[in-house]
This record gives C-alpha cells, structure tokens and sequence, in this order.
C-alpha cells in the first residue's frame, strides 16, 4: 500500500492539491486528506510519498517504439538498438506499444512480442502492433483479426507506411481491407484496433486514407497518423484530418538536419494546433524511440542516421508548457489520456480511481521527472532508477 500525500494533481486535468492511496497496482482513492487507520484501513507497511512541491500526472504513454529496434536503411550495421527499461522509465513512460517498420525480415513480429513480455516482467506496461510498414501485412496467425482476438498484447496494426518511397505503396482497397480486419478485431477482443500510419514526405500526404474509407462505413478515426510534423505541407494536412474527425500523431524523436529542413518540433505542432482550436484529445505526441531517423536526399539517397529516443516524449511535454506556453494539462492531454483514449487503454493515462497505478511526479517548478510509479511499484526515485533492465548495468 501506498500513500502520495498533498501533491497538486493533474488527472490530467487539474484536481488541486490531493492525498492519492495506491494498492494491488491500482488507484483506491484520492481525496483533499486521506486519514488511514480510523477509515479501518490498515497503515502498517504503508509507504508514504511526500508530494509537496510536485506535481503527480498520470504515467506517460507512449504510443510508437521501436523495442527492438528499426532501421537498416543504410545496410546491416545501421540497425538500430534494442530499447531498454530506463530509457522509458526515466523518461516517465509507464505504458508503451511497440511496432515494427522498414524491416519485417530481420526484425519479427515475435521477436517484437518477446521483447514486450520482457518489458512489461521488467516493470512497465506493453502492447504491440502487428503488421509492419508493408501491406499485406506481416502477421503471427496469418490474418489481423485473429492477431488482435486471440493475442493479448497485439492491440492493432501498423506502423502502415503511406506517401513514403520505403513503403509498398498500398492500394485504397488494401488499405480499406486493413482498416476493416482491425475494426473487427478491436470489436471482437474489446480492444482499439486502430491502425497506425507512418506518414512520409510524398505528395500524397493524407490522401490514401481518405480514398480508403471513401464509400465505405470506415471512419477516418479507424486511422492513427504519425510523423505529421514531419514538414508544414503534411502538418496542415492533418489539421484538417483533425478537423474532419481524426487523431494525429507528432513525433518527438527528431535531427537538428530535420529542423532546418521544414519539419516542425513536436511541442511546437501541438501548440499551433490547439491555437487552431482542434481538441487536446484529438492530439498525441509519441517518442519513435529506437528508430531509425535517416536523413535523406531528394533522390532517396541515405546521408546520415540517428536514433530516436524514448524520453524525447518528457523533453518534448516540457517545451510545450516553457517555450510554447501550452497548459500543463493540454500538453499532458497528448501523452497521456489521449493516446490512451486512441488506443482503447481504458485503464491507463488518467490520475482517477480504478485507474492503474501508473503515475509520475514532476518537480512543480523545472518539470523535471521525480518519481515514476508503473503499477503500483516505484520504479524511479529522485530522478534516479531503482529498478533496471536485467542486462542494464
């Protein structure tokens, strides 16, 4: 059992100033002053968090990682590494979903759902896509449906990868097929079953999502586009997904060669769209961490390659609120209970009881990641890690 006492809350809306009991990996209850003991609660082993002077928000959630890596995109050596604990847990990531991308070859849909269960034996939350960039798509049983019904951690598909020369270049009815077997998976497993879009720099943009659920009963929020600040061509593409229904994704893994090349910094594209009065539920930012970043020429041409990175999330969640003055919780919004929401991770992303007990405090005055909770265990203790990864040293 434990007790954060009079830290000020974001559920991630603002509570004000509250004691929060956690016990069994779940929220029991929250309250201006909670006095165990008297209630017939018992306190012996109780763990007390002193939360004053922080603030306590819901663990993050991080909707697209690489767990084991990505890349290859300038040959084998550039195969980018596997993720590991703390590079989410320092991050305050307490939820994560994993994908495949470029390559479905070297890189296997049940290496991808080995290295889940490893993570989640290690402290934190993890679920998966099936699928890969490539349609048709890659999968464990050989159909999507039966992925999503009869595999826990698969919760949908993606990264799809559209309007990008490392894509296949999927027709609309491959795409709508895709849309559908997921839809009907989700339904069936009680799950999400969204699909997630890689989206490149092609001309197209967003368009093959909208000749896929054209004539059909899809809707466009059946999609989940990532990358969308990846130039403004493609960021005022997806203001008008938003605008139409949708939920758009920005990446916060990104080059200093990128910046200066058009694409616009996360914390800057969630700010200019809730300028633009798109709701805070309609935008996530997710990390990219462990891919691949390449940097190409017009003719396709690999230049250089880095390394997304899983606390970009928390970097980018801070500049939102100190340089592009987003409130606290529209900027928690995105990488909290709106990827959650997306996802259909209903007990994940909000500070409320019955809610897991994933929860991060953040020093009130830098933001800084204090403490970080996954299911109920304190896994990060004064921005230090008290658990590690079994071949973290």
């Amino acid at each position: 059992m434990m007790l954060i006492e009079q830290a000020d809350v974001f559920s991630p809306e603002p509570r004000g100033r509250m004691d929060v009991l956690v016990a069994g990996g779940e929220i029991l209850a929250i309250a201006p002053h909670l006095e165990l003991g008297g209630a017939g609660l018992a306190t012996a082993g109780l763990c007390r968090i002193d939360g004053r002077g922080k603030l306590l928000v819901p663990g993050f959630v991080d909707s697209l990682v690489h767990f084991i890596g990505g890349g290859g995109e300038a040959g084998f050596a550039s195969r980018t590494p596997e993720m590991q604990l703390t590079d989410a847990t320092l991050g305050g990531v307490t939820t994560a979903v994993g994908a495949l991308g470029t390559d479905s070859t070297t890189r296997t849909l049940s290496n991808l759902l080995a290295k889940a269960h490893a993570l989640e034996t290690e402290g934190i939350s993890t679920f998966c896509h099936t699928g890969s960039y490539q349609v048709p798509c890659k999968t464990v049983t050989g159909q999507i449906t039966d992925d999503i019904l009869l595999i826990d951690k698969i919760i949908g598909v993606g990264e799809v990868a559209i309007s990008d020369h490392r894509s296949s270049q999927p027709t609309s009815d491959e795409l709508r097929k895709v849309a559908a077997q997921a839809r009907v998976g989700g339904m069936l497993a009680g799950k999400g079953g969204t699909v997630s879009v890689h989206v490149g720099s092609g001309e197209s943009l967003l368009q093959p999502l909208y000749d896929a659920v054209a004539g059909t009963e899809l809707q466009l929020k059946q999609f989940y586009p990532t990358h969308i600040n990846r130039n403004m061509p493609l960021f005022l593409a997806g203001l008008q997904f938003a605008r139409d229904g949708g939920v758009i994704d920005f990446t916060t893994s990104t080059t200093d060669y990128d910046l200066a090349h058009g694409e616009v910094a996360a914390a800057k594209a969630l700010a200019l769209a809730l300028a633009e009065g798109i709701s805070p539920l309609q935008l996530t930012m997710s990390s990219d961490g462990n891919a691949s970043l390449p940097i190409f020429s017009p003719s396709g041409e690999v230049l250089g390659l880095e390394v997304g990175e899983v606390k970009t999330l928390h970097r980018s969640f801070v500049q939102a609120v100190r340089e592009f003055d987003v409130p606290i919780a529209a900027a928690l919004t995105a990488i909290t209970a709106s990827p959650a929401a997306v996802l259909g991770l209903t007990r994940k992303g909000q500070v409320a009881v019955g809610f897991d007990a994933d929860l991060v405090l953040l020093d009130s005055k830098t933001l800084a990641v204090d403490t970080v909770i996954a299911k109920g265990k304190v896994l990060v203790e004064q921005g230090q890690a008290r658990v590690k990864g079994v071949f973290e040293r």
